[in-house]
């Protein structure tokens, strides 16, 4: 996957696979709770107290379960979006690493088998989190690092569905916050398959990568206007076609840290009702950047979720199925309708989950979804009646 031609940038978007509930997992995990919320206790509206402003329209849910990832994987599909990009914490058994990287080898079924592509985004600062535990020593790293490295050489940059540039697998970096520029060209060292490391723009050429990839720029707790985002997204536009950069798009930013005490929040853009990311994709449409990533599908801790949501429903997922729709009229075959129909076949394989006769029926509405063959699903569910939603 590449943008060479006069074929679209390829739309990605970067997805959390951190989330654990019951009763898929034995605890309601980190990441909804933030160590001060408590999803057992549930309002009288239904839902239940998470470390989030928004809440998912499927409900609170476990990224190891099927049902959540056929979902979301679905709903990229049918938005127009053409791959994935993975958050990623290493392949380790340190904090909830391991159940991550579970997560993510199932996730990535899910994504092959719909035709998309996916990419990683590594957090290197798991590496400084082992140091500073005392599980790794801070002579091991860049063993470590390396270790880390051949697993992805191994197993998903040699990958046909893995996003590569000329060829070459495309790693993205959230700082980079741990290792230096020679430790980087290092651990890439015998590599078959070494990848162009992209970072944030203030990070990345210090460490010598590649490219930079766009964020939303908050800081110091500060309401961010719009006037001020856009001059950091043409500023980083500017430096291509010189630099390779990896433009981002996104539908604002209200972080829940500084009511789940854990610090000051990082700041806010505002949604403007959907205005925020429409803008954020043209001005990553006129830009030369090589990708466009949408930040994010699910992370609730900081807003920036644009997957269905009780207060706003499909409206992001409408937004970014118009916008690949406007650049290529065979690009995206599906309709705003099409969108409801995973969140509805998620909510049936829970409600049927007993009945084999229902979900055989049901698995057969989900390979028609993943094949784009939406009235023949959309014939397969309405046979059956739904609860709520």
């Amino acid at each position: 996957m590449s943008a060479e031609g006069n074929a679209p940038k390829p739309v990605l978007v970067h997805y959390m696979p951190w989330y654990a509930s019951k009763p898929v997992s034995d605890v309601w995990g980190w990441h909804w709770t933030m160590g001060h919320f408590d999803p057992a206790q549930v309002g009288s509206d239904g839902q239940r107290a998470v470390a989030s402003h928004d809440y998912p329209l499927i409900g609170l849910y476990d990224s190891n379960d099927p049902d959540v990832l056929e979902c979301h994987v679905l709903l990229i599909k049918l938005a127009g979006i053409n791959g994935v990009v993975i958050d990623w914490y290493g392949i380790d058994r340190f904090r909830d690493y391991a159940e991550n990287h579970r997560n993510t080898q199932h996730l990535i079924k899910y994504i092959k088998q719909a035709g998309l592509k996916f990419a990683i985004c590594y957090e290197d600062q798991t590496v400084k989190h082992m140091v500073e535990n005392k599980v790794l020593k801070k002579e091991e790293a860049v063993a470590q690092g390396k270790k880390v490295f051949k697993w992805l050489d191994e197993h998903w940059f040699q990958d046909d569905a893995y996003v590569k540039i000329a060829g070459q697998p495309v790693l993205l970096v959230f700082g980079p916050q741990y290792f230096k520029k020679d430790q980087w060209s290092e651990m890439k060292i015998g590599l078959s398959n070494p990848p162009l490391l992209y970072g944030l723009p203030h990070l990345a050429k210090p460490v010598g990568a590649d490219g930079m990839f766009g964020w939303p720029p908050v800081s110091d707790g500060q309401a961010v206007a719009p006037a001020i985002w856009k001059k950091y997204l043409r500023d980083l536009y500017s430096r291509a076609p010189d630099e390779s950069v990896i433009a981002a798009a996104f539908p604002g930013f209200h972080d829940i840290y500084q009511e789940a005490k854990l610090h000051k929040s990082y700041g806010s853009i505002a949604a403007r009702d959907g205005k925020t990311l429409k803008e954020t994709l043209e001005l990553a449409e006129q830009s030369q950047a090589a990708l466009i990533q949408i930040a994010t599908w699910n992370d609730y801790g900081e807003g920036t979720v644009i997957e269905p949501v009780r207060k706003r429903g499909y409206q992001y997922l409408e937004i970014v199925q118009k916008f690949m729709q406007s650049r290529s009229e065979d690009a995206v075959a599906f309709r705003a309708e099409d969108l409801r129909l995973p969140v509805k076949l998620y909510a049936l394989k829970k409600q049927y989950q007993n009945d084999t006769q229902a979900m055989s029926n049901l698995k057969r509405a989900t390979d028609l979804l993943f094949s784009g063959k939406c009235d023949a699903a959309r014939s397969i569910l309405e046979t059956y009646p739904a609860k709520g939603r």
